[in-house]
This record gives C-alpha cells, structure tokens and sequence, in this order.
C-alpha cells in the first residue's frame, strides 16, 4: 500500500523547469565535460608518445608504444575510474552527495595537471609516474559518475528528469569534441611554429624536441573547465532526497528547497519517521527481492555496452590507418601525426557522438528508456556486423568514405541508446540511501567492460595479431546483441516519481500484515 509522499519531494517532482535546473546541468555537465576529456584525449597522443620515447635509430618505420604500455597507458585511468565509482558511490550515500562532490573535482584537476608534469630519467620513467597520475585522475572521474547522475535525478522534476540527466551525461560529447580541438589547435601551432622533415626523410628530425610540449598541454588543458566550476559545486545545497530520506532532516531539506523552488514548504517530521522504518541495506532479502535483477540488469547492460564502446573509440585511429584514412606514419612528421589523428576522431565526434546524445536528450522523456536502450543495441549488433562482415570491401579506397559513414551511426546509435541510458536509470530506480551506490556499482561494470576493451582489444586489433580488426568487430557486434538481451531486465522509469520506482513510498507489507493480525486477535 503506497503512503503520501513528503510534501518537499512532491514539490521537486511537480516543480516547472526553472533556472537552478539549468545551473545543475551546467555544474554537474562540466564535471563530464573533463571526464570525457580526461579519458579519451590520451588516444589522441599515443603515437606521439611512441615516437618520442620509443625511437629506435634505423628503423623503417616510426617507433610505437609496445602492446603492454600502450594498453597501460590508455586503459590505467579505467582502473582508477573502477575504484572512484565503487568508493565515492559508496561514501555518497554515506556523508552526503555536495560534501564529497568537491572532492572528486578537486582531484581531477591536481591530476590532470600533474598528468602533463609526467617525469623521469628514460621512457620506462615518464610512462609509469603518467601512469601514476592518471589512475588517481580516473579515481577522481569515478566519483563524477554516480555523484552527477545522483544529484541531477534528485533535484528534476520528474516530467523532465530522463532529459536533465541525459543533459549532463551529453557534455560527455563536448568532452570529447574539445579534447579534439584543442589537439588540432596545439598541434597545428607546433608544426607551423616547428616545422620538421617527414620521418622517411629524416627519421631523427621528423620528431622535434619541442613535441615533448604538445602532448603534456594537451593533457593539462583538461584541468581548466573541472576549476571553473568548483565554486558553484561547494555552492549547491544538499538535495532534499538526500537530505530528508537519509540524513532524516524534513526541516533542512523543506528550507533548502523552499529557496530553490521560491515557494512556503511544510516540514513534515512525522512521516520522515515513518519512512526510516522500511528502510533496508544493500545486502538484504528486501532489496535483493525488489532491486536485485534491476542491479543485474542496470550493471550488466553498462558492462557489455563499454566493451564496445570504450575498445571502439581507443582504436579509432588503428581503424582509420588500416582502411588508409590516416596515411602511413613515415610520411609524416611527429607533430603532424598528431593533428591527423585528431581531425579523423574529431570528425567522428562531430558526425556521429555529439548529435546522438542530443536525439537522446530530445526524446527520452518521450518514447522512454528501454526503447532507446533496446533500438541503440540492435542497431550498434547491425553496423557493427556490416562493418565486419564485408571487411575487406571497406578497405579499399573507393569505399572509404561509406566506412566513415557507417563507423559513425555505430557511435550515433550507442549515444541515441545505451550509452546514455546506462547512465540514467540506476540514478532513477534505487532508493535514495542506497541510489549513489547502485549507479556506483552499475558504473564500475561499465569501467570493467572498458578495461576488457583497453585491454583486450587493443591488443586483439593489431593488424599483426591473427584476430585483426575484422574480427574484433564481430566479437563486438555479438557482444551489442547480449546487451539487447539483458535489456529486457531494466524497467522503465519515464514519467514516475524516484520514490514510486523505488519503493520508498510503498508500506512495509510485513509490518502491516502483523498490524492487521494485530487488530483482529481478541485479547
């Protein structure tokens, strides 16, 4: 049997979308924003780092990254990003979400910056202390997922809420987008500033001393739009949910909210009591009856979704030199390798990234979740698939440009799908004490996932290595159907309140089975 609402969270949910709505887009956006800078930028500098630290004198071709440090290098701030969703999650629910908001902000920018200070006596040297740096950069960035997801959901209205989380999820794109910018800016500026021979013209001047700068700015850069923002982070208020559900204050979240909303909110002391008492832990018969297939499904999802997504983005530019977009590395110089690779992802961003987590925006809280998770997995299964199968039809020069097109509806399909939705609903369906957590958990799936494509198809896609590209596609396209599958254990939140979806309304069914039995036993 449900029970009335608290008054101050039924403001929230009926509240018209105001102007502190789209000051926590912004705030919570820009705090994504740097994350997708921070994560994907180093694939942009990863063959400048190879051709700076790994030169070997006579040979024919640039020097690379080894296999093993490459996928340290791009797969280390995974790990970190892991640990930061599971503890800053976990702490969330435990010491508030404004209170350790600023602390995973002020950690992204100490470590983007120090990630670009990298140091050492030889290249073993530079890529472990860059190593070192990003693990705690992507520690920091962990704690953004489940924090930003959290707040955003518990301060919409819930006609609107799907769209202002996926709002500040779709900065993930400009994200992105800038981290290719600012690399063909910086890149552009150093080939003209220095200009340097081909690598098959002269091998050891096609790589000025100067390019050692243009990856480290490259890095840092993502420091400043994290910096700009955290005085408005320390400035939002608790959220109510938090506030009046957890913390168990109705009075401070009725004042905190009373200011947001502009309006006379009533604290309601006595039913906040009566909420505190069907409350129940993560490890309890209760949620694993009510929530546990949702956790199965939320994680799950998030976990296969990030094998594709992640392992697609990092070889881009693997893709792009094997179908002959990028032209070999020998005729180019270090620097200009560089605004090469950037100006193919960047393109990609633009084409295909930036406009499907905007169709998602536009339509969530119209043809809901689990449709657009379900048609993002079956059309990722479809391209991927189309891209595989006739692989070598796509290699040759006349079709290249029908690969770009059909790469890119890959990456307009998983942001008009699952890569958006994997982030929205765990922030919508567990009760508020334990919600930080539960994204935290589905997140740190995804991370894993993103580990695996890191890791494993980083290595898997070497054109050297007897799977190839055309294979790891496959893989990944069969992976994108197993997501479909365990779509169907997510429900749909489109249009309900969080505490409707999570329960947090509904009676304690036991208790009140023992009151009725209570009342009809003669005495």
């Amino acid at each position: 049997m449900a029970r009335e609402q608290l008054v101050v969270l039924n403001a929230l949910d009926l509240a018209k979308t105001q102007w502190y709505h789209f000051t926590a887009i912004v705030i919570a956006g820009m705090g994504f924003f740097t994350d997708a800078y921070d994560l994907f930028s180093i694939s942009l500098v990863t063959k400048l780092l190879g051709r700076i630290y790994y030169h070997h004198e006579g040979a024919v071709k640039p020097g690379t990254l080894p296999p093993n440090v490459a996928a340290a290098v791009n797969g280390v701030a995974f790990c970190g990003t892991l640990a930061g969703q599971l503890f800053f999650g976990w702490l969330g629910d435990k010491m508030g979400r404004k209170k350790v908001y600023g602390m995973t902000l002020m950690l992204m920018v100490l470590c983007s910056l120090a990630s670009g200070l990298s140091f050492g006596h030889d290249a073993n040297g530079v890529m472990t202390t860059l190593c070192f740096f990003r693990f705690w950069l992507g520690f920091g960035i962990g704690g953004d997922y489940p924090l930003s997801a959290t707040i955003m959901s518990e301060y919409a209205n819930k006609k609107t809420r799907g769209a202002f989380i996926a709002a500040v999820f779709a900065m993930q794109g400009f994200g992105i987008l800038a981290g290719g910018i600012v690399s063909l800016i910086t890149s552009a500026a150093f080939d003209h500033a220095f200009p340097a021979p081909t690598y098959e013209q002269n091998a050891a001047a096609s790589t000025v001393p100067q390019a050692d700068y243009v990856w480290r700015i490259i890095l840092m850069f993502g420091a400043i739009p994290a910096a700009m923002t955290y005085y408005s982070r320390m400035k939002m208020p608790e959220t109510a949910r938090y506030t009046a559900l957890v913390a168990k204050n109705a009075k401070q979240a009725a004042s905190d909210m009373a200011k947001v909303l502009q309006v006379e909110i009533e604290a309601e002391e006595e039913k906040i009591e009566e909420i505190s008492e069907t409350q129940f832990g993560l490890f309890t018969k209760q949620f694993a009856r009510r929530h546990g297939l949702h956790l199965v499904g939320t994680a799950v999802c998030w976990f296969l979704l990030d094998i594709a997504y992640y392992s697609s983005n990092l070889f881009q530019k693997d893709i792009f030199s094997a179908i002959g977009w990028i032209p070999p590395a020998k005729t180019m110089n270090a620097v200009h390798e560089v605004y090469v690779v950037s100006r193919a992802q960047t393109l990609i961003a633009l084409c295909g990234t930036v406009p499907g987590y905007w169709f998602t925006v536009a339509l969530i809280d119209h043809i809901g979740r689990f449709a657009i998770q379900l048609m993002g997995f079956f059309f990722m299964t479809v391209f991927m698939f189309a891209l595989a199968i006739p692989y070598h039809h796509w290699t040759l020069k006349a079709n290249r440009i029908g690969f770009l097109v059909m790469y890119s509806l890959t990456f307009f399909f998983a942001n008009f799908g699952p890569n958006a939705t994997t982030f929205v609903v765990p922030a919508e369906i567990f009760p508020a004490r334990l919600r930080s957590t539960c994204h935290g958990i589905s997140a740190a799936a995804g991370k894993a996932g993103a580990m695996v494509g890191a890791f494993g198809f980083l290595y898997a896609a070497q054109s050297t290595d007897p799977i190839g590209v055309k294979n790891s596609l496959i893989v990944l396209g069969c992976i994108n159907f197993f997501g479909m599958l365990f779509t169907l254990l997510v429900p749909e939140s489109k249009g309900k309140s969080l505490e409707e979806l999570s329960g947090e309304n509904e009676e304690d069914s036991s208790s009140g089975n023992e009151a009725s039995a209570n009342r009809t036993v003669p005495i």
